[in-house]
């Protein structure tokens, strides 16, 4: 059974940093994809970033392109988001999920609880 947890949200102020975890475990990680995304209150979930196992490319939303950093740790089948210089418009639940192919707009097969994430002074 593939699952998926999440972990290091926390609160934190404005510029801040938190590295999020998200364990994979019951699959590879020599395929497919593990993609963050976000949901604010009120908001529609946002796709934020994608690790592409394939070719171990990964992208980017404009929202936070050059300040989070995804990042596989192969032995461990762990994906990290790195999350630098945080706004207050980050704050939302992140999770994280699995898709079998890629990075791909829809399909994300397997999800995680989700943790949240607070930007606050």
């Amino acid at each position: 059974q593939v699952q998926l947890v999440e972990s290091g949200g926390g609160l934190v102020q404005p510029g801040g940093s938190l590295r999020l975890s998200c364990v994979v475990s019951g699959v590879s990680l020599e395929s497919g994809a593990i993609g963050w995304f976000r949901q604010a209150p009120g908001k529609e979930r946002e796709a934020i970033s994608c690790f592409n196992n394939n070719d171990d490319s990964t992208q980017y939303a404009d929202s936070v392109k050059s300040r989070f950093t995804i990042s596989k740790d192969k032995f461990r089948t762990v994906v990290y988001l790195e999350m630098d210089s945080l706004k207050l418009e980050d704050t939302a639940v992140y999770y994280c999920a699995r898709h079998t192919a890629g990075c791909a707009l829809r399909g994300w097969k397997d999800w995680g609880q989700g943790t949240q994430v607070t930007v606050s002074s």
